[in-house]
């Protein structure tokens, strides 16, 4: 009867309103209560303020749990199963239900019954937050008074019926439980079932770092938990990686090697991690730190190091092509944008100003920036590389012209001799070679000779840009430019001088058929080039020197005769007379 009516509990009144069936149940720690309730207040109206019938849910408590509001398992405790009761419970009791009904409330509609809250417990949310969001309840909030419950108990379940979460399970039914997590996350990872079995693994580690929150660090006890939780926290974050959950591997191994800065298995997962979201620096740290820790894995760090670095490099042309691609898309898009937007007089006027000779830079670089010239830059000589290997020089010239039109208006805008100046000028260098090599291959020799020239004034004795001029001479038969630049090269590299030969023979036989189609011999062409004086010295001296060699032979052939006839008179002196 005591229990029954609870007339040991002050400031609890219990009615009976409907018999329940059977005798008063037993209600063991983490027994499980279904039930219905409505509150009401205590006035002449009895105003009310919740109903679980309307939310379309019975509520559920656990016995021996801490739930917020300790009065209602008291009340429930008290009661049968299908019994119905009225209880009046005075303000000390109700206190902290605003808090208990605005979390009902915010289940009913769906959402976190802990949003916005701080950890504290529940008096200090109380006192924290000035509005519950529901008038009624700030109401109770300002002026707490003693409340009316009408409770239904449904169903009360055994605490092995059903599955307990962890915040349910005493120290002991915690440590029993993780093994058979373990196995059970095992067995999944067999059946290649991997996020199935990181939940196993997960949900071990919850448990044992909720017993280890109760334990003393440093203590025996808290480092034993401590070398549980590493095997889990290894197959949680290998299943992450058979789903490519790779900053979740991350995140765990981190802060798994916070504690245990020698577990190898913990800085490989996390390296194999690093290194499939492209963070080549940490992952490389990681697996030397592997190859540090354990010499043995030295052949599998060296593998993965050379796979990351192959990895790297395919990673790095692919971002190039996609992003010269997707700028070539672009400027495609802005050049026709502003051809649909210049007239006809516009377009004359640039015409115009190209054949003066003007070098401003023009339209090409109008909105464009300092970075977006220099990609261009690099994208039209490697642009004009590839049409060189495929012997497309008139294309190729026109890509490096464009080039240097872009370095020569951003050289314009540096003072010279600075170093974005030096800088733009090494990137002209291999343009303005690669143009006049364009130029030789298609026979405009003139533009060979301009383009030498002036390169050769900033870079005196540039073996390349030499030896492209001298072929441009002797192309065009200067006989005296072109003997003179190969001269240079065959000083500037001894080495070379089989190929200046070759080519001073090119270029004598391009004069002798230059001069053949001007019908003209060799002493005239001398006299053309040297003058009629100095022609006629050279011919005097060539003469003279044919008679000289011509004496020579005739003395060298009379001195051959008189040593044969001496050697004739002395063999015949040796001979004895027949003395018949």
């Amino acid at each position: 009867m005591e229990d029954t009516y609870l007339l040991k509990h002050p400031g609890v009144k219990k009615k009976i309103l409907a018999g329940g069936t059977g005798p008063l149940p037993h209600f063991p720690p983490g027994t499980k209560l279904v039930f219905n309730f409505q509150t009401l207040l205590d006035n002449f109206e009895r105003t009310v303020v919740d109903d679980s019938r309307l939310a379309g849910r019975p509520a559920e408590i656990f016995v021996g749990k801490m739930f917020k509001l300790e009065v209602w398992e008291t009340l429930l405790t008290s009661m049968r199963v299908g019994e119905v009761a009225e209880f009046w419970c005075d303000a000390v009791h109700t206190g902290l239900y605003p808090i208990v009904s605005k979390g009902m409330r915010l289940i009913a509609q769906g959402k976190d019954p802990l949003e916005g809250q701080r950890h504290m417990c529940g008096m200090g949310n109380l006192f924290h937050y000035h509005s519950t969001g529901f008038p009624e309840l700030d109401e109770l909030m300002r002026t707490p008074q003693p409340l009316i419950f009408i409770m239904e108990l449904l169903q009360v379940g055994d605490p092995m019926s059903y599955h307990r979460e962890s915040w349910m399970m005493e120290k002991d039914e915690k440590l029993s439980t993780v093994p058979l997590l373990h196995m059970r996350g095992n067995a999944l990872v067999k059946q290649r079932q991997f996020r199935e079995a990181a939940s196993e693994y997960k949900e071990a580690v919850l448990l044992l770092k909720t017993v280890q929150s109760r334990e003393m660090p440093g203590d025996a006890d808290y480092m034993n938990l401590a070398c549980l939780i590493v095997p889990l926290e290894l197959n949680y974050c290998q299943c992450m990686l058979e789903l490519h959950e790779y900053y979740e591997v991350i995140e765990h191994a981190s802060e798994l090697l916070d504690k245990h800065k020698d577990c190898v298995k913990g800085y490989y997962k996390r390296a194999k991690a690093h290194a499939a979201v492209w963070n080549e620096k940490e992952a490389r740290r990681d697996f030397n730190m592997v190859a540090h820790l354990d010499p043995t894995l030295a052949s599998l760090v060296h593998r993965e190091l050379r796979a990351l670095s192959e990895r790297m490099k395919e990673k790095y042309w692919q971002e190039k092509d996609a992003y010269w691609k997707k700028l070539d898309v672009k400027d495609a898009a802005d050049e026709k944008e502003k051809k649909d937007s210049v007239d006809e007089e516009e377009k004359k006027d640039a015409q115009v100003g190209d054949e003066g000779g003007k070098d401003d830079g023009g339209d090409k670089t109008e909105g464009k920036d300092w970075q977006q010239m220099l990609r261009l830059v690099m994208l039209l000589q490697e642009q004009g590389n590839v049409l060189m290997k495929e012997k497309g020089f008139q294309e190729a010239s026109t890509k490096f012209k464009e080039a240097l039109d872009y370095v020569d208006f951003l050289q314009n805008k540096v003072r010279r001799g600075d170093e974005d100046w030096e800088s733009l000028e090494k990137v002209r260098l291999p343009l303005t070679i690669n143009l006049s090599q364009c130029m030789l291959e298609l026979q405009r020799y003139p533009q060979v000779v301009q383009l030498s020239d002036k390169l050769l004034e900033s870079h005196q004795g540039h073996f390349k840009a030499l030896y492209q001029r001298a072929r441009a001479h002797a192309a065009l038969c200067n006989e005296e430019e072109a003997r003179k630049d190969f001269a240079a090269l065959e000083k500037l590299d001894p080495q070379f001088k089989p190929v200046v030969r070759q080519e001073l023979k090119k270029l004598g036989e391009n004069l002798r058929s230059m001069h053949a189609q001007q019908n003209k011999t060799y002493w005239l062409a001398t006299q053309e080039k040297l003058g009629p004086r100095e022609a006629q010295r050279k011919k005097f001296t060539r003469e003279l020197g044919d008679s000289e060699e011509q004496a020579n032979e005739i003395k060298q052939s009379c001195k051959t005769n008189e040593e044969n006839s001496d050697n004739e008179n002395t063999a015949s002196a040796e001979v004895p007379s027949d003395p018949n």
